[in-house]
């Protein structure tokens, strides 16, 4: 498996990036509207829903980071990591694992000390965090240190038929080319802080100096480049959510990019757009979280066992529409841990009670889900 690609690296004018954004100023107007929409709104709410917006928005950086490379989390060990590391009392078992408390470490590292120089050693304790067991599946890899010897790349196809998309810098390079990435995320400029977290995340994939989990880390600095432009230490919004939903272009732009000459300005056209459509779907989750307080604050007086309590707040954290086949006794057994008797028992008593109304033919083919216009 040969290629003859010449790679963005291999340029004589790397890594001096160019662009021209003349065309973009509205795009940026836009961001930063937005962004002051939601500091706007984040300022008249309480300390409490600001903590589950902090919430939400970091179990939506875990899952889709991690199932853009292919990797499903359960969002269950993700929630139970998010409440242990923000101090969040939680009614239910800790179904935390050591990768889903790494995963948040680094993600609440990267907003909270995003300040904070970015050096070779922060680097290698995100990637010790990223892989604590030492492997990847079931390959031993690095950790915390640059990547082997063997060739980078990035390969897809069945074998024989294989298409190499990219090929990054060889291993003796990657100590100079990381001196000056490290230079470049610290060293502070006039440039637009939007821009410099594109740049960024662009640069980090161009070298690729891990074994694996490159992407993850990519978009971790990202977010600490975004913390650093809206000078915040909370994450109102997710980008890896929104890179996952349009993943497809994600990996078409930044082959065509690390393929490409010094001339940028199309990743980062795409990384705005990508911050734009970020900050308007956070819109949904403060919307969610408020709605959530309403229909607790207009059942407050009800009684319910602890089961159904976690029936209905899964409910509510889905979001109206998008618990998908809405709830069955059978799902209610498995998330519960009980019988599908006591399942069928308790969602009769929230039916009777008027939390959910029922969907479906009947029988085995009905569901429910949360009686939103009782909220």
């Amino acid at each position: 498996m040969q290629t003859y690609q010449t790679y963005i690296w291999q340029d004589s004018n790397w890594p001096h990036f160019t662009y021209d954004l003349t065309q973009y100023q509205s795009l940026l107007q836009e961001i930063r509207y937005q962004q002051g929409l939601l500091d706007g709104i984040c300022k008249g709410l309480s300390e409490e829903h600001l903590l589950e917006i902090q919430s939400e928005t970091l179990a939506l950086d875990a899952v889709t980071t991690s199932e853009i490379e292919g990797e499903i989390l359960s969002r269950d060990s993700v929630r139970s990591s998010i409440f242990k590391k923000l101090g969040i009392w939680y009614e239910t078992q800790d179904r935390s694992t050591v990768q889903t408390d790494g995963l948040i470490d680094i993600l609440l590292d990267a907003s909270r000390k995003a300040m904070q120089p970015f050096d070779e050693q922060r680097l290698f304790s995100w990637h010790a965090a990223l892989f604590p067991s030492g492997y990847s599946g079931m390959h031993k890899i690095n950790v915390a240190s640059y990547r082997g010897d063997e060739p980078m790349q990035i390969v897809s196809g069945h074998i024989g038929k294989e298409k190499v998309h990219y090929v990054a810098p060889p291993r003796e390079i990657v100590e100079n080319e990381m001196k000056r990435f490290f230079d470049f995320i610290d060293t502070l400029n006039d440039e637009n802080g939007y821009v410099r977290a594109a740049i960024a995340h662009l640069w980090f994939v161009i070298i690729h100096p891990m074994d694996d989990g490159n992407g993850r880390i990519a978009r971790a600095l990202s977010d600490m480049m975004l913390c650093r432009a809206e000078n915040s230490a909370v994450r109102l919004y997710s980008m890896s959510a929104a890179i996952n939903d349009n993943r497809r272009s994600y990996y078409d732009i930044l082959e065509r990019t690390t393929t490409g000459a010094m001339d940028i300005t199309v990743w980062i056209r795409w990384f705005l757009d990508t911050v734009l459509t970020a900050q308007q779907n956070a819109h949904k989750i403060i919307e969610k979280i408020v709605a959530k307080t309403r229909f607790w604050q207009a059942h407050i007086h009800t009684d319910l066992n602890t089961r159904q309590k976690k029936v209905l707040n899964r409910l509510l954290d889905a979001g109206q529409e998008e618990f998908e086949g809405g709830m069955n006794a059978r799902k209610y057994a498995s998330l519960c841990d009980c019988s599908r008797v006591t399942a069928s028992r308790d969602l009769s008593d929230l039916l009777e009670k008027g939390f959910i109304v029922s969907r479906g033919a009947g029988g085995r083919s009905t569901s429910y889900d949360i009686d939103w216009e009782s909220k």
